[in-house]
């Protein structure tokens, strides 16, 4: 019969386990020295094996792996999920106007500094819990953000319309830089940081592994905000007009439906997405500058592209494995070439196919 569990006894509450193989280690011995292992299973049904069995060593070695993996496919996730809310507001304005709106990125920014200064300026903190304030200020980001996007719509774009589509480009490029140029005006050329009692602070054991809260907090409401615009879309009436409008303007306004009407609210649903997002890298990252809005803006971009541009479900595909995919590069190759080996794989999927993961925009996937 085999005895008491060895660390259930007082007399043996010297063992000691070895985190990196498992095996117990005996004071007075050295670690390498040989040992018989617990044949008898004391720990409850798992055998005490010693250290330095290579079966051991590979289990470590596996477990090691798939914490450090889930870890990364976490991050990468959390990073996609942003990277598709800004994709989706090129994908939207690309469907309806055959448009790419560069100014798209700096609205972007505009929700990161417009969400530091609501939390720190009219001192939500002190009124509410630090959740509680983060979610009003996010639902008010996201509101102002989509006003300044329904007035770029009528001041930059609608006025050339029907003009060439060189003229709609210059147009958009000219409103980034005016957007930049005022962000650097009023906030100054520096970073900001958010505060550390605004930002999530709290860790979750998931399978496991201490994950941050803010990640999770991040998905979750990435992946919340994509599944309502996709509802929205695709059981709405208005969704079913946006889908019509952006199949062929000329029938859709032959049925009655106001095109300029559903054109402005494109540009209330993507720039008020893009502000979110915006948002929600500053309290992810907890840094913010005014030059962030390109290089979020041509992620986001790519991240269209990879899915199919005009493509609603592709550029939430896209974006997140993107995200996955810079994640990987970063952790198992190095951080410096994240983002080549990402665009390397975008090249390498539009030559096998042209036209994104999802294709192009038809009638059943806008």
């Amino acid at each position: 019969m085999c005895p008491a569990p060895a660390f259930q006894r007082r007399e043996n509450s010297q063992y000691v386990i070895n985190a990196r193989g498992g095996g117990p280690i005996f004071p007075g011995r050295r670690p390498d020295a040989p040992m018989e292992p617990d044949l008898c299973g004391s720990s409850g049904g798992i055998a005490l094996l010693p250290a330095g069995l290579p079966g051991n060593r590979s289990v470590a070695r596996v477990q090691r792996f798939m914490e450090q993996f889930l870890q990364q496919l976490l991050n990468g996730l959390a990073v996609g999920g942003i990277y598709a809310l800004v994709a989706l507001g090129y994908t939207m304005v690309y469907g309806v106007l055959k448009l790419i709106n560069f100014a798209h990125g700096d609205l972007f920014t505009i929700g990161a500094y417009l969400g530091l200064t609501l939390l720190v300026s009219c001192n939500f903190s002190g009124m509410l819990s630090p959740m509680l304030a983060v979610l009003a200020v996010f639902v008010m980001v996201a509101l102002l953000v989509a006003i300044i996007g329904f007035l770029l719509e009528r001041t930059a774009y609608r006025p050339l319309r029907n003009a060439n589509r060189l003229s709609a480009v210059v147009s958009a490029l000219g409103a980034s830089i005016f957007f930049q140029n005022a962000i650097m005006l009023i906030y100054g050329a520096r970073f900001y940081v958010y505060p550390d009692y605004l930002r999530p602070d709290f860790t979750v054991h998931l399978f496991g592994l201490a994950v941050p809260g803010v990640r999770l907090l991040v998905i979750a409401a990435s992946v919340i905000l994509m599944l309502g615009l996709w509802a929205f879309i695709q059981r709405s009436r208005t969704g079913a007009a946006i889908r019509a409008v952006a199949i062929d303007p000329g029938a859709a306004q032959l049925m009655g439906i106001n095109v300029d009407r559903i054109i402005s609210l494109v540009f209330l649903i993507g720039p008020g997405l893009g502000g979110a997002a915006g948002l929600m890298v500053g309290i992810y990252y907890g840094q913010i500058d005014f030059t962030m809005g390109w290089t979020y803006g041509l992620k986001a971009f790519t991240a269209a592209i990879l899915g199919g541009i005009g493509n609603i479900p592709g550029a939430m595909l896209g974006g997140l494995l993107l995200g996955v995919i810079e994640a990987l590069a970063a952790g198992y190759i190095a951080i410096a070439w994240k983002d080549a080996i990402a665009f390397l794989v975008l090249i390498l999927i539009l030559i096998i196919r042209p036209t994104g993961i999802l294709g192009e925009r038809t009638a059943d996937k806008l």
